[in-house]
C-alpha cells in the first residue's frame, strides 16, 4: 500500500486507488470533486464553510475542496438551533445534508488544479461535545491532522495491512475525522461511508470484507453480546475504542470473543492523541508527546499535534510508573462547592465504583432550593440482583453507606437515577446538558422499546423494563414486580400506530398474568389490533415464556 501524505492528496495518481463503496468512488473521481467544489467556493467568495456530513466521502471533499480554495473549515458537533446560533456570525455558508442548507452538488464551479495543500495555512476548527461545560471552538492546521496520521501509521499500519475500515463514530470529532477518514485516506485502505451505530450493523458489515478494523466508542464496545456470531468476526484485525476509558470487564469480553485486546486511545479535540493502551490500566505516550505534570496533579502535554511551543494543561489527573507509562486518576475539573466545602465529583464516582453493586456511575448537581447532588447509576449484575431481591431503598442506603466512608453527609447524593446503561453520545461521551437533563426529570413510567416492527395490523417489540419505574416503589418495595395494570396501560400506549384516533380504554377480557416481570427484564410484547370487534390483543413473552396476555376493549371517545 502506498502512503500519501495529507497536504499530497490532491496530486494526480498513477494507478487507480479506491477509497469506499455504495456507491462505489475511487481517489481520482473524490479529487475531481474536491477541485471543482475548490472552484465553486473560490466563485463565491466563500472564505469560512460550516461542514456537517454523515458521508465520510463527502466529507473528504469538502475538506480537500475548501483548503484548495483557501476556506477555513468549521465541524460543527451537531445541526441544532442553539449549535447554529452560537457559530453562525463565524461561518459564510452552511454544507450539510438538511433541507436549505447548501450541498456539495450546489456549489460546485469550474475546476481549480491540483496543487499540494498547504499545512500551515489550510485550517480546520473542530467544536467539543459539552461533556465537562460549555462547548468549545478547538483550531488546527493540517499540519497537526498530517502528523497524526501519520503517526497513525507507524504505530499500527502494518498490523492493519489492507483492512477496509468500519466506524461507529461519527467524523464530525477528531477521533472519527482522523481513524474513519484522513488516516484511510492517506493509507490507501477502503472505509465505510456512515457510521454504524448498533452492533448488528457493525457484524453485518464486518462480514462483507475478508479483513477490516472497527473504529467504535466504548459506548457501543459495552454493549456487544452474546448475540453476535463471534467467530464469523474473527476477521476483524483491530478494534480501535476512544472518547472515554473502556471498563476493563468489555475489554476482557472482547478479548475473550475476538482473540485480541482493544486499542484504546486517550486523547480530545484540543490535545489529539496522547497515550493508548491494550490490555493494561497504564496508559503509553505516543512517539513525540512530552508528557509532564502540574502543580496540581494534572496532565500536561506537548505534542507535534499541537502548535509548536504550546503546552496544554489537560484537567486529568495522573500518576506516573518508572517506566513513563501512566495511569488517570480522574478529571480536577468537575469541582464543585455544597455548603462552602470542595467536592471533587471525579473521586466521589470512583468510590461510588469500587462497591461491587456498581458497574458506573456519574454525578451532577440539582439546583433546586439549596443545591445537592444527583447521581446516575448504571448496577452492576451483583446491584441488579440485590435491586430485585432487596429493593431499591436498600440498594440506594447500602450506596450511600458506603460514600459515608469517603465524603462528609454534605456529599452525600440525595436523587438517585438507575439506568440501563448512561445515555451517552455516539462518541462516548456524556454531555453536561444530558446529565443535568436525566438528573431533573422526573422517574420515567414508559418502558424502554429497543426493537419494532409492524406486519400489517400487528407490532413486535422488544422492551426492556427500566430499573427505576416509580411503581415498583409500591409493588413490592422489596421485591419489585411490573404491576398488571402498567403492562396494559403500556400495550394500549405502544400500539397507538395500529389504533385509529379517538379510541379510549372501554374494559378487558381472558387477562392471563403467569409470570412475574422483574426491573431490567427485557420482554417482548405482540400486539394486534381487530378493528372490526375494536379489540386489542397483547402478550408479553419473557425468554420465550409467556408473561401475561389478553384482550383490551376500545371505543369511540364520544361512545
Amino acid at each position: 500500500m502506498t502512503w500519501i501524505n495529507l497536504e499530497h492528496l490532491l496530486r494526480p495518481l498513477a494507478a487507480p486507488r479506491p477509497v469506499t463503496q455504495a456507491p462505489a468512488l475511487d481517489h481520482a473521481a473524490l479529487c475531481a470533486q474536491a477541485l471543482r467544489l475548490a472552484g465553486g467556493l473560490r466563485q463565491r467568495g466563500v472564505r469560512r464553510l460550516a461542514v456537517h456530513l454523515e458521508d465520510g466521502a463527502a466529507l473528504a471533499i469538502a475538506l480537500l475542496g475548501a483548503w484548495r480554495a483557501g476556506v477555513e473549515v468549521l465541524l460543527p458537533a451537531d445541526l441544532q438551533a442553539h449549535t447554529r446560533a452560537r457559530w453562525q456570525a463565524q461561518v459564510d455558508l452552511w454544507l450539510s445534508d438538511q433541507p436549505g442548507d447548501e450541498r456539495l452538488d450546489t456549489l460546485q464551479g469550474e475546476a481549480l488544479a491540483s496543487a499540494d495543500l498547504d499545512p500551515d495555512q489550510c485550517r480546520i476548527s473542530l467544536c467539543t461535545s459539552g461533556s465537562s461545560g460549555e462547548p468549545k471552538r478547538i483550531d488546527k492546521c493540517l499540519r497537526q491532522l498530517g502528523n497524526e496520521v501519520a503517526a497513525l501509521e507507524q504505530l499500527w499500519g502494518a498490523s492493519l495491512g489492507d483492512a477496509f475500515i468500519l466506524g461507529s463514530v461519527a467524523s464530525q470529532h477528531i477521533y472519527g475525522l482522523l481513524l474513519r477518514v484522513l488516516w484511510p485516506l492517506c493509507a490507501g485502505r477502503g472505509f465505510a461511508r456512515r457510521p454504524l451505530p448498533f452492533p448488528e450493523d457493525l457484524q453485518r458489515a464486518s462480514r462483507e470484507h475478508p479483513a477490516c478494523a472497527w473504529v467504535a466508542s466504548p459506548a457501543l464496545l459495552k454493549r456487544m453480546g452474546d448475540n453476535l456470531d463471534w467467530p464469523a468476526l474473527r476477521a476483524v484485525r483491530r478494534v480501535f475504542s476512544s472518547g472515554g476509558e473502556l471498563p476493563a470487564e468489555a475489554a476482557a469480553r472482547l478479548h475473550q470473543r475476538l482473540g485480541q485486546w482493544p486499542t484504546e486511545i486517550l486523547g480530545s479535540s484540543e490535545t489529539g492523541g496522547i497515550a493508548w493502551r491494550q490490555g493494561d490500566a497504564l496508559w503509553q505516550p505516543f512517539a513525540g508527546v512530552e508528557l509532564s505534570q502540574g502543580a496540581d496533579g494534572a496532565l500536561c502535554i506537548a505534542s507535534p499535534y499541537l502548535p509548536a511551543g504550546h503546552v496544554e494543561h489537560s484537567a486529568d489527573a495522573a500518576e506516573f510508573s518508572a517506566d513513563g507509562r501512566f495511569r488517570l486518576l480522574g478529571r480536577l475539573d468537575r469541582i464543585v462547592k455544597l455548603e462552602e466545602k470542595r467536592i471533587s465529583l471525579p473521586l466521589l464516582e470512583q468510590a461510588l465504583g469500587s462497591h461491587p453493586w456498581v458497574a458506573e456511575a456519574r454525578l451532577g448537581v440539582i439546583e433546586q432550593g439549596r443545591a445537592y447532588l444527583g447521581a446516575l447509576l448504571v448496577p452492576s449484575a451483583a446491584g441488579l440482583h440485590a435491586l430485585r431481591n432487596q429493593g431499591r431503598r436498600a440498594l440506594v442506603e447500602g450506596l450511600r453507606a458506603h460514600l459515608a466512608g469517603h465524603c462528609e453527609a454534605t456529599a452525600l447524593p440525595r436523587r438517585w437515577r438507575l439506568l440501563r446503561q448512561l445515555p451517552c453520545n455516539s462518541q462516548g461521551k456524556l454531555p453536561q446538558a444530558e446529565l443535568n437533563a436525566q438528573l431533573n426529570a422526573p422517574r420515567s413510567q414508559a418502558p424502554e422499546v429497543l426493537e419494532q416492527a409492524r406486519d400489517g395490523e400487528q407490532l413486535q417489540l422488544r422492551l426492556a423494563v427500566p430499573l427505576d419505574l416509580p411503581c415498583f416503589t409500591g409493588h413490592f418495595p422489596q421485591t419489585p414486580v411490573l404491576p398488571g395494570v402498567v403492562q396494559v396501560d403500556w400495550a394500549i400506549a405502544l400500539a397507538a400506530p395500529l389504533l385509529a384516533h379517538g379510541l379510549r380504554f372501554a374494559g378487558m377480557e381472558v387477562l392471563k398474568f403467569q409470570q412475574l416481570v422483574r426491573p431490567g427484564d427485557q420482554v417482548q410484547l405482540t400486539l394486534r389490533f381487530d378493528a372490526a370487534r375494536a379489540k386489542l390483543y397483547f402478550t408479553y413473552t419473557l425468554a420465550g415464556q409467556p408473561c401475561s396476555s389478553g384482550r383490551i376493549l376500545l371505543e369511540a371517545g364520544g361512545a
